[in-house]
């Protein structure tokens, strides 16, 4: 597949997505969204990938949204009856298998809100993280005011969107906003790694595991404890179950291959 505004690499069951705006940093426009949107859901359908990594450029994830391409939008004409950003930016959340985000400079805005669609980040040493629509007269309206402090606390949100203060790869990882830093110049080596080690599970139960993690934010306690519960039933009698079992039993490393 060829897009305009993205790159695809292959990596066996790993696939790298890659934002390639370069001359904007990769701000998110509709095009670059609806792309992203097309290829994430080809990818979670195909067989032969078990994990989606998504990323940017060396110098940016993504900068933000493209002020630019919204600057003159009216809120009659354009934002509420387009249905600006839920139209398109969103794609992600429905994905069911492993999303891992890999972020080297700006991460910023719009581009922070993305990244924190994906299952979970592995940072460059030189990522920066903000969220700073307030400069700009807006509020965030991708996830900022909900995800970020769900991800890093209450009051490290509110410093950062309002004071509009960027924090790095190190304070990112020691607030839970990513979790892993690796230096720049290796990131996307180590981060496949981790992906490809991910692809070697089932990704049936990968799958799983990620609709629990995604549950427990929307239920409280006892019922997402339930819910993954009923996965764990389930997957009795299953060839992933059988193969991961004996393996263990006979000591050897289990071959998951279609499971």
């Amino acid at each position: 597949m060829e897009y305009a505004d993205l790159l695809i690499e292959n990596h066996g069951k790993v696939v790298v997505i890659r934002l390639n705006r370069p001359k904007a940093m990769n701000a998110l426009n509709d095009n670059m969204m609806n792309e992203l949107g097309d290829a994430l859901r080809s990818f979670d359908a195909d067989k032969g990938v078990n994990v989606i990594v998504l990323t940017g450029s060396d110098k940016a994830f993504a900068a933000g949204a493209d002020i630019a391409a919204m600057a003159n939008y009216t809120y009659t004409a354009d934002t509420y009856p387009g249905n600006y950003i839920g139209r398109n930016w969103e794609h992600i959340l429905d994905i069911r298998k492993p999303v891992v985000g890999v972020v080297s400079g700006y991460c910023l805005g719009g581009g922070c809100e993305l990244a924190m669609m994906c299952d979970f980040l592995i940072a460059a040493d030189n990522a920066k993280f903000g969220q700073p629509e307030i400069k700009v007269g807006v509020t965030p309206g991708a996830g900022g005011t909900q995800r970020l402090p769900r991800a890093i606390s209450k009051s490290k949100a509110m410093d950062m969107l309002l004071t509009t203060r960027m924090i790095d790869a190190a304070e990112a990882e020691r607030t839970g906003l990513v979790s892993r830093v690796y230096p720049a110049d290796s990131v996307m080596e180590e981060a496949i790694k981790v992906a490809q080690s991910i692809a070697e599970m089932p990704v049936s139960v990968a799958m799983q595991i990620k609709d629990c993690v995604n549950q427990a934010y929307q239920v409280p306690l006892n019922e997402g404890v339930r819910y993954e519960r009923r996965y764990f039933h389930a997957g009795f009698g299953t060839p992933a179950q059988k193969e991961g079992m004996s393996a263990f039993l006979e000591k050897r490393k289990p071959n998951f291959e279609g499971m």
